[in-house]
């Protein structure tokens, strides 16, 4: 047998030697990593490997089962895909950071202690950061900071939760934990902000867009997926996250609808989408478990090919907004058709991906008689093509004409999404393959006859109701606005909380400067500098007097005593008798 390592390592150690090869092999040396990844995977039999003693605790670092598995086998095929997309770039930062951050994602799954999980887990927000920043924009260092502060704040609430839990229970393994305590509330907030659950979510709409063109490709597989991955580990069948995904698949609808920047909408509609997984988790069932699993895999294939589709048309043209394009399918027909094959695929057409795993949660959810979460995703399913599987393509290539005539995307990018809009279709009308990795035996059957009538209606009134809505004028028109949600809480009431701490802290700094730095410690500097000549005149002019000093030879002695102590000096007789003076009343106080 092959002598295999932590799956993660390969892709760590890689990324860091990426920047060392240059010419015509390092496109060869990018492309095998992934290669060797895969095949040293496939060599890893189920179980507990490699094993490390660290402060009387055991890290595990490659906890492999049927679960982990299949979510290293997408974060392999995904993470060549995306690297066969971005072979053009010249940028080592975006090589380097893209291969990190697919190792951080394989460290998570593949970590069977808490301690390790945490590790590689914070590593995905240091490495992907990187992706946003290397676009080097305005826009883009703000939505990195916003992202940074969001996810290291999920960061110390998760790491609280696991000190608290190996506090109470003496183990570190990561398993099953479920709700009940403090403790493990914690680690389940921590795990949601990286699932963007809602209100929790508007990071991922803020920065997604805001990265690279590649860089959008790797963050779309890896952070919200590898929460996915920690809830179904940890919270499957918790009741709380059914309602939860149903959030997530209805509200990002009526955003999406009405957002310009098309990379936006399909951040829109990725968390649309993990709200179907995050529901089948929630359900717990062996086919909700399974619906969502399946569903993990096929998203990142059909939201990764929407996004490299939207990357080529901003490579080519240097635009994004919906109102800024259109008439491409002229000079960018593959490109178009590609974006067509992830658009049917996101809406779940019959022999498209989607098909054979969202309509799986939804039996899932109708099996437990849920009718009100049934028809919440049945309403996200119709709303989900209406703006990732019409309005994407439609404003991107047909629509307006924007006048534009751009080349169609290189090569690579072209072999990128062919490759995926292939296992897309062939996912869809061949789903055996999928449904054999699955975590559970899984005899399901999605191609019946009310599964294929019922989606295929669903999808054809859309259309319809799509057409009549822009054809009255009563589809929301695409605007050149920055439409916020729940951020604004963070846009502008960060604002407010800055101007308030400014107000009050930095006002109560200026008034203890005035008081206590011009005010008392002024006073103690002019006593400290005229105390002495009060003092010595004040012990000195009774003396005078009482020798018989007065008038005009009194005034003599009082000035020349007061420029002396001006100079530093003063007459040994007055220093003999101040220091005499001082005795005394030591004297007298002990």
């Amino acid at each position: 047998m092959i002598s295999t390592v932590p799956p993660a390592t390969i892709f760590i150690i890689g990324g860091l030697l990426a920047p060392l090869i240059k010419g015509k092999w390092k496109s060869a040396f990018l492309l095998l990593i992934p290669v060797v990844g895969f095949i040293n995977l496939i060599n890893i039999p189920e179980g507990t490997h490699w094993v490390v003693g660290f402060l009387g605790y055991d890290l595990v670092f490659g906890k492999v089962d049927r679960l982990s598995l299949l979510f290293g086998y997408i974060f392999h095929l995904v993470s060549f895909i995306a690297i066969l997309y971005a072979l053009h770039v010249k940028d080592d930062v975006q090589h380097v950071a893209g291969l990190v951050y697919a190792g951080s994602a394989l460290g998570v799954i593949y970590a069977g202690d808490l301690f390790s999980f945490f590790i590689f887990w914070e590593m995905l927000t240091v490495a992907s950061i990187f992706l946003i920043w290397a676009r080097r924009t305005k826009a883009a260092l703000g939505a990195g900071y916003r992202y940074l502060l969001v996810h290291a704040a999920g960061g110390l609430c998760l790491l609280a939760g696991i000190v608290l839990y190996v506090n109470q229970t003496g183990s570190i393994e990561f398993g099953y934990i479920g709700l009940n305590g403090p403790a493990t509330y914690f680690i389940f907030f921590g795990f949601g902000i990286n699932c963007a659950w809602p209100i929790l979510h508007p990071w991922l709409t803020d920065a997604y867009p805001e990265a690279t063109i590649t860089g959008t490709i790797f963050m779309s597989a890896f952070t919200t997926k590898c929460a996915v991955y920690a809830l179904a580990r940890a919270f499957p069948g918790t009741e709380a996250l059914i309602w939860i995904g149903a959030l997530m698949t209805g509200f990002p609808i009526f955003y999406a609808v009405i957002e310009n920047d098309l990379r936006r909408v399909l951040a829109y509609s990725l968390i649309n989408q993990v709200g179907f997984m995050v529901v089948g988790i929630g359900i717990g069932t062996h086919m909700g478990i399974n619906g969502a699993i399946a569903h993990v895999f096929n998203d990142v294939l059909f939201k990764a090919l929407l996004f490299m589709s939207m990357g080529a048309v901003l490579y080519r043209t240097g635009k994004i907004n919906g109102t800024a394009l259109g008439g491409l399918y002229r000079t960018m027909p593959l490109t178009c058709i590609f974006c067509m094959v992830g658009a049917a695929s996101i809406s779940a057409f019959p022999l498209f991906s989607g098909f054979v795993s969202k309509s799986m949660v939804m039996d899932a959810a109708g099996a437990g008689h849920m009718k009100v979460i049934w028809f919440i995703l049945l309403f996200a399913s119709a709303g989900v093509f209406h703006h990732a599987g019409i309005k994407i393509p439609f404003f991107a290539f047909f629509g307006h004409d924007s006048g534009m005539r751009p080349k169609e995307a290189p090569l690579n990018m072209l072999l990128a999404m062919g490759i995926t809009a292939f296992l897309c279709i062939f996912i869809g009308s061949f789903p055996g393959p999928l449904y054999s990795l699955l975590p559970y035996p899984c005899t399901y059957e999605p191609y019946t006859m009310p599964h294929v009538v019922g989606q295929t209606q669903i999808l054809f009134f859309s259309a319809l109701a799509f057409t009549l809505l822009l054809l009255s004028g009563i589809y929301p028109a695409e605007m050149r606005c920055v439409n916020i949600d729940s951020d604004w809480s963070y846009r502008k009431g960060g604002r407010l909380f800055y101007y308030i701490t400014d107000k009050v802290f930095n006002g109560l700094n200026r008034a203890s400067d005035r008081v206590f730095v011009g005010g008392l410690a002024g006073a103690l500097g002019r006593l400290s500098k005229q105390g002495p000549q009060i003092l010595t005149l004040g012990a000195m002019i009774p003396l005078w007097s009482t020798a018989g000093s007065k008038g005009k030879e009194l005034q003599d002695k009082i000035e020349r005593t007061r420029a002396a102590l001006q100079t530093g000096t003063s007459p040994v007789g007055i220093s003999a008798a101040l220091a005499t003076i001082f005795l005394v009343v030591v004297f007298l106080l002990m």
